[in-house]
């Protein structure tokens, strides 16, 4: 990924998508006893597994909505005048 120019915020989005689902669920990691990150949270505690499932994710929720093509944003807009 640090080698990747991205043409579009929509290929980013998917590339990353892609990245974080191939970590995640299919490779193994030595510090989870060579089990997937979702697998080691499957198996580990109750508490915390609950927690790790229903999770979606750690990063901060965004702080505006993403605009959305040909629909102008006239609450961003700045009047002059």
């Amino acid at each position: 990924m640090n080698e990747t120019l991205f043409t579009s915020l929509a290929q980013a989005r998917v590339a990353l998508g892609c990245w974080r689902a191939d970590y995640n669920d299919a490779r193994p990691h030595s510090q989870f006893g060579w089990k997937t990150p979702s697998e080691f949270a499957f198996t580990s505690h109750s508490r915390r597994d609950l927690a790790l499932r229903y999770a979606d994710g750690s990063a901060p929720a965004p702080v505006a909505t993403t605009a959305q093509p040909g629909k102008p944003n006239c609450q961003g807009e700045l009047k002059t005048g």
